[in-house]
């Protein structure tokens, strides 16, 4: 929760300018390749992420070509454990966000002994 204090801090001086128009998106983050269970991406018990979106255009550095912006917000992440919480923090910071619902995954039920079924339908291959 220390990187919510930080951000707390941050957004809040960057209020009275009035300047800045913060838009956000608020999603679950998948699994990674590396995951082989069903239990998803979970950052100590918060499931839903919000992050802002490019505010300004990326160029790439003249020296070494590495892309370089003048947006620090899109190093903020911000994780909450439902997605109320993330959605009352981007109200009440006057952060204008888009949700991204997670899509469904559908397990079709498989057993190994399928494949010595004595009517299985494919042809037998090993």
């Amino acid at each position: 929760m220390i990187i919510f204090e930080l951000v707390v801090i941050f957004t809040s001086a960057a209020k009275p300018y009035g300047v800045i128009k913060m838009t956000a998106r608020i999603f679950k983050p998948s699994k990674t390749a590396m995951q082989s269970g069903r239990q998803g991406k979970n950052s100590h018990g918060c499931d839903w992420v919000l992050t802002h979106t490019r505010q300004s255009a990326a160029k790439p550095d003249q020296l070494m070509g590495w892309q370089s912006s003048n947006d620090t917000l899109r190093q903020v992440r911000i994780y909450f454990p439902d997605l109320n919480a993330a959605v009352a923090y981007a109200e009440a910071h006057e952060i204008i966000y888009v949700i991204q619902q997670p899509k469904l995954r559908h397990v079709k039920p498989k057993a190994y002994a399928d494949n010595f079924a004595f009517n299985r339908n494919g042809a037998w291959t090993h």
